[in-house]
């Protein structure tokens, strides 16, 4: 098998692709390739253009940095350069002139590019969410203060100082030409107070002089910081060369200490800022200085220690500045909501650094400056905490979220993992002659392939691989021509949950297995494949992969699979169930063994060490199968076990959901549906989009392995997929803003208890107002574990509400017979029945009289049903009130005081819940 494996083409593919340093005889300097330049708010219109016409003259690479320049003394040397420089001239040409000219004196077209991307791909958020700020806060009261009260005022023409004298204060006055200070006489005190002696007026004058030669901190807010104070009079005032007036109480020495903080630029020659020099000052541009808007209560010292005061020289050239007012007031701050940006179609990617991280605040502080700090009023640490988890199991956690799986191949190649990866995966399907490279025979037609990237953790939280899987894409395989037979691997997930809950009772152990190559059935079908993304055949002639074996994604593929793998597994002595084909279960003296397969990963229990390592390693020189360690992460599922129980939740999963719809911030809600919301196929405009629905719902879906509560609610969402609108997207996000305020619920499996069947049934007559269908809703427990329920709307109308409780009635019992066969294999003794209640007594009557009457033979199949497990002793019926019925969570919206009633006797948890 020839297959390039370093790159997206191979090498001779490139030398015959068209030379980049080519120029055509129509390219000059003077050219402009895009209609409208940048001007600096247009830049992602103007990149995409660019990008455009560059591509068309073969010159990305330029921009993109991907063609680097060659040696000096390289021939191709002078080629590059001319391209490099006619690239330059091309860019220079496209923008404005202001921008040009800051850019003019790059070497090469990509730190050109790179320096647009840079100043102009985003917007100044900081700054636009500051000037909202202050058109927020501004108030009449503080321009009054600020600039002077208007002729009438009774505070007209009277120093008034602002309120609130506890808070910090910065004013940047406006200050006119014919206002500056130019003479020594604004130091002389007003008229309102008594004038300078020679003394004093020298001193002053000293430290004015002196803080004109350099030093900006000449005055301080505590006569506690000068050596030797001298007291002046109360009424003595001095005007500053902001044009102000401040009162002077002392006049002395600063002793310098180390806690006061002075910061010589001209020293440690620290950038400052870029600008323009202009009258002996540098203007630095505003546009490109993000600005920070915080709040913080401190002494006013601090900030002079910190921030210092401008002398007047270079207040006196300022004369054209603007006003500003920046209160530093934490109690009264009050923040307008953050601009809204740019968004682009793109999934978005969460930061790797910060996704486990929730916290918002440091310091402990009142419910408003919590949500005036974090940006909601809802921050995520009201609502998750971390703290009750072991040390152990809290790393776990961290791990499974703070790293991010990519969901494309061009995000994957960036990565040398990933890359690493994929290069594994192909050298193990060569190892295995899974295909034959050949030419596409006449009237065939190759089915595409993909890459899925998931990362495979150890019990510990370490990742133990970076798993890239090549899957073909099955679902354009046609039944007759491409597959005759099909087979699922999958393991139900009322197997899965009554796994655990014998697990936690027993003190089994749990494991996890991963299986490293899928690819070990033979494959009878003709089927052809394209090559792998990234990566292509050396040569001419186009190619394709003729399969030997089965790939991931086929339709046969998991047959082939697991024809193998249970034929192997029986060899060692396996008994396959009959209940769940995927379960094996082992019986050696003393020592029990569990495995249970779904698709490519397994479970594996058994209450003996010695054995289950013996089993692992069997497995993993038959199918190369990897040991993930203790059952932590199965399927989307966390796994956390005490002594106590077992846990499952789906609180990362819950997680990206609430992160793609956009309700991270959300006000959570107590119930996932109203109570008296009846949603109609009709009612309400369609959605533009009918895919962000249908995309959520689908998720959604998948919840429900660990949250039965939100069961009703998905079968009611989930009959809208064709014609989804708006009253059902409201729905939907009503119920993302229940699940926000319990993101870690699950189910508990106590490690204490009996393992006795027990089940409920109900019915909601009539429920649906457009078929008038009944609903079936039950719930069964294993003890005190909650391992199976269901919602659905009934097959036909029911006549009467006893008709459609007998219906119910007819379904649990299917499922409790299920049930008892899998107990079975899995050597739980079930000697007594199981108990099913009902608040139906109609029902109940059916069920234990034998005779049937007139107006109950349209419903004789459901009677043979219950009866006869009824007569057997495999079942024993008791009626129970309507006020207990615990299947009502199951048929029908509820208020909130029984819904979460209810949820306390279903046992759900809820261990990442704050205290």
């Amino acid at each position: 098998m020839d297959i390039n494996k370093t790159g997206l083409t191979s090498s001779k593919a490139t030398t015959e692709a068209l030379d980049p340093f080519s120029l055509h005889h129509s390219d000059h300097p003077g050219m402009v390739l895009v209609s409208k330049v940048l001007e600096g708010d247009n830049y992602s219109t103007w990149s995409r253009a660019m990008r455009i016409s560059l591509s068309a003259k073969d010159k990305t690479g330029f921009v993109t940095g991907s063609i680097k320049p060659p040696s000096s003394t390289d021939d191709s040397f002078p080629s590059w350069q001319r391209c490099n420089d006619m690239v330059i001239s091309w860019l220079l040409n496209s923008i404005h002139p202001d921008i040009a000219s800051s850019v003019i004196y790059a070497e090469t077209a990509s730190e050109i590019w790179a320096d647009l991307r840079e100043c102009f791909s985003q917007g100044n958020d900081s700054r636009i969410y500051q000037i909202k700020r202050d058109i927020v806060e501004h108030s009449i009261e503080k321009c009054y203060y600020l600039h002077g009260f208007p002729i009438g005022h009774k505070l007209h023409g009277k120093n008034v100082k602002p309120p609130n004298q506890r808070h910090s204060n910065a004013n940047n006055v406006k200050v006119e030409t014919n206002k500056a200070v130019e003479t020594e006489a604004k130091l002389l005190p007003t008229n309102d107070g008594p004038r300078l002696t020679t003394e004093e007026y020298n001193q002053l004058m000293a430290m004015i002089q002196k803080n004109n030669g350099g030093n900006s901190q000449h005055f301080a807010n505590a006569t506690a910081e000068l050596l030797d104070p001298k007291i002046l009079p109360k009424t003595t005032t001095i005007s500053l060369p902001d044009g102000g007036q401040a009162h002077i109480e002392s006049i002395g020495s600063l002793h310098v200490t180390p806690h006061i903080k002075l910061d010589d630029d001209a020293t440690t020659r620290k950038t400052m800022g870029l600008g323009k020099q202009h009258n002996g000052l540098y203007y630095l541009a505003q546009d490109q200085n993000p600005a920070l808007a915080y709040a913080i209560h401190k002494h006013s010292d601090l900030w002079h220690q910190r921030l210092g005061h401008p002398s007047s020289g270079p207040l006196q050239v300022l004369a054209k500045s603007t006003s500003n007012e920046c209160t530093l007031d934490l109690d009264t701050i009050v923040s307008p909501p953050p601009p809204a940006t740019r968004r682009s179609d793109r999934i978005k990617q969460p930061n790797v650094q910060l996704r486990n991280f929730h916290l918002y605040h440091t310091t402990k502080v009142t419910s408003s400056q919590s949500s005036s700090l974090s940006g909601t009023r809802h921050p995520l640490t009201r609502y998750i905490s971390y703290a009750q988890l072991s040390q152990k199991y809290r790393n776990f956690v961290c791990a499974i979220t703070t790293l991010v799986e990519p969901i494309t191949y061009e995000q994957a190649v960036l990565d040398p993992k990933w890359r690493e990866a994929m290069a594994a995966e192909l050298h193990a399907l060569e190892q295995n002659h899974t295909w034959t490279l050949t030419p596409l025979p006449s009237g065939h037609r190759p089915i595409g392939c993909k890459w899925v990237y998931k990362i495979k953790y150890n019990s510990d939280g370490t990742v133990e691989r970076y798993k890239a899987r090549l899957v073909a894409k099955g679902f354009t395989q046609r039944e007759g021509i491409d597959y005759k037979e099909t087979f699922s691997p999958v393991a139900k997930l009322t197997t899965v949950r009554c796994l655990l809950a014998i697990a936690a009772v027993r003190h089994w152990s749990l494991h996890q297995m991963d299986v490293h190559a899928f690819l070990h059935g033979d494959l009878l079908e003709e089927v052809y494949m394209q090559l792998p993304p990234g990566f292509c055949r050396q040569g001419e002639t186009p190619m394709v992969c003729r399969f030997n074996k089965s790939l991931y994604g086929l339709k046969q593929a998991s047959r082939s699979w697991f024809q193998k793998f249970s034929a192997t597994i029986q060899q060692d002595g396996f008994y396959q169930s009959r209940a769940d084909y995927s379960l094996f279960t082992k019986i050696s003296g003393n020592s029990f063994t569990v495995v249970l397969i779904y698709v490519d990963d397994m479970i594996i229990a058994g209450n003996d060490e010695n054995v289950i390592a013996t089993l692992k390693e069997s497995l993993h020189t038959k199918f190369r199968i990897k040991d993930l360690g203790q059952l932590r992460y199965f399927l989307g599922i966390e796994v956390a076990r005490s002594t106590d129980g077992i846990s499952i939740s789906q609180r990362k999963y819950t997680l990206d959901i609430l992160d793609e719809a956009g309700l991270l911030g959300a006000k959570p809600l107590l119930t996932p549906m109203e109570e008296n919301n009846k949603l109609l196929p009709t009612v309400g405009d369609l959605l533009k989009n009918p895919s962000i629905y249908r995309r959520l719902v689908g998720q959604l879906i998948y919840l429900t392995i660990t949250r039965p509560e939100i069961s009703y609610s998905i079968h009611i969402l989930s009959q809208f997929m064709q014609e989804p609108r708006k009253p059902h997207l409201h729905a939907v996000h009503h119920l993302l803003r229940y699940l926000k305020g319990a993101l870690g619920q699950g189910l508990y499996f106590p490690a204490k208890g009996n393992l006795l069947l027990r089940g409920f049934c109900d019915a909601d007559w009539a429920r649906c107002s457009i078929t008038r269908r009944s609903v079936t809703g039950y719930c069964i427990f294993l003890g005190e574990a909650l391992i199976s329920w269901k919602t659905k709307k009934q097959t036909t109308v029911s006549r009467s509400s006893a008709e459609s409780e007998y219906q119910a009635m007819a379904s649990i019992t299917c499922e409790l017979t299920w049930l008892k066969y899998l107990l079975d294999d899995l050597k739980v003794e079930h000697s007594q029945p199981a108990k099913l209640f009902c608040d139906s007594k109609a029902a109940l009557h059916i069920a234990a009289n034998p005779v049937y009457h007139e107006r109950t033979k349209h419903i004789e199949i459901d009677c043979h049903v219950v009866r006869e497990r009824i007569q057997s002793g495999a079942i024993v019926t008791a009626h129970l009130p309507s006020s207990c019925q615990l299947a009502d969570l199951f048929t029908k919206p509820l208020n909130s005081s029984i819904f979460h009633s209810l949820l306390n006797k279903f046992g759900i948890l809820d261990i990442h819940a704050p205290t």
